[in-house]
C-alpha cells in the first residue's frame, strides 16, 4: 500500500514539474502583469526621468540547462562611470527611486514577461551572472536542472543575508524537493517578506558580494 502511494505521489509530482507548473506559471504571470500594470506603468514613467530615458535593465543570464536568455528588470541604478571609464560601485549609482524599487522588489515585476516567454518560472533558483558558470562545482551546477525563478527557496531563507555556500545549498535542495506544496509555501513566504520588507538591504553597501568560486562563503 505504501509503495503504491509513493508511486502515485511521484507520478503527480512528475506531472506537476513537466506540465502543471508551466500552466500555472503562464496564468499567474499574465494575471500579475494585468493586476500590477498601474504600478508598473507609474514606476516606468518615473524611471524614464531618473535614468535618462532608460527604465529597463537587460542582461544575459543562464537558465535551465545553462541555456542563455535575456532577463528584464526595472533599472534601479544609473550608468555613472569613474575616470577610468568603469562603472562606479553600487552605492554610488543606486538612485532614490531605485532604492525604493528594490526595497519593495518592484524591479522584479518585468520578469513576468520572462515567465510568459518560458525562460523563467515564478519559483526557482535565481538566475545569476553568466561569468559564474565556470566557477560552479558539480553540486552547484545542479541549480540549473530547473528553470530559474523570480523568487525561490534561497530568497525566502535569507536572500542576500546568507553566504553563497548556503544559497547554493538551498537552490539544490529545491531542485530535489520541488512540489506544488513547496512552491505555494515559497509564494506565501515571499509575499510576507515583501510586505514586511524582511531580508532587504537597508544599507546600500550591503549588495550581494561577487561570487569568486566554490570556496566563497
Amino acid at each position: 500500500m505504501k509503495t503504491c502511494i509513493l508511486k502515485l505521489t511521484n507520478i503527480i509530482i512528475g506531472m506537476y514539474k513537466v506540465f502543471i507548473k508551466r500552466f500555472f506559471d503562464f496564468f499567474l504571470a499574465l494575471l500579475g502583469i494585468i493586476f500590477l500594470s498601474p504600478i508598473l506603468i507609474t514606476v516606468i514613467i518615473i524611471l524614464l526621468f531618473a535614468n535618462n530615458g532608460k527604465p529597463f535593465f537587460f542582461q544575459v543570464r543562464p537558465g535551465k540547462n545553462e541555456k542563455l536568455f535575456k532577463i528584464i528588470k526595472l533599472k534601479s541604478m544609473n550608468d555613472k562611470k569613474g575616470e577610468d571609464g568603469e562603472l562606479l560601485p553600487y552605492e554610488y549609482r543606486i538612485t532614490k527611486i531605485g532604492a525604493f524599487v528594490r526595497k519593495y522588489s518592484l524591479d522584479e515585476i518585468p520578469q513576468l514577461i520572462n515567465v510568459l516567454k518560458g525562460d523563467m518560472s515564478i519559483i526557482g533558483p535565481r538566475p545569476l551572472l553568466v561569468q559564474y558558470l565556470t566557477l560552479y562545482n558539480d553540486y552547484q551546477k545542479r541549480r540549473h536542472e530547473v528553470k530559474p525563478g523570480i523568487t525561490g527557496w534561497a530568497q525566502v531563507n535569507g536572500r542576500n543575508a546568507i553566504s553563497w555556500k548556503q544559497k547554493f545549498e538551498y537552490d539544490v535542495w529545491y531542485v530535489d524537493n520541488q512540489s506544488a506544496l513547496l512552491d505555494l509555501k515559497i509564494v506565501i513566504k515571499t509575499i510576507k517578506k515583501v510586505i514586511l520588507k524582511e531580508d532587504v538591504n537597508k544599507d546600500v553597501n550591503l549588495n550581494m558580494p561577487v561570487f569568486r568560486g566554490t570556496d566563497d562563503e
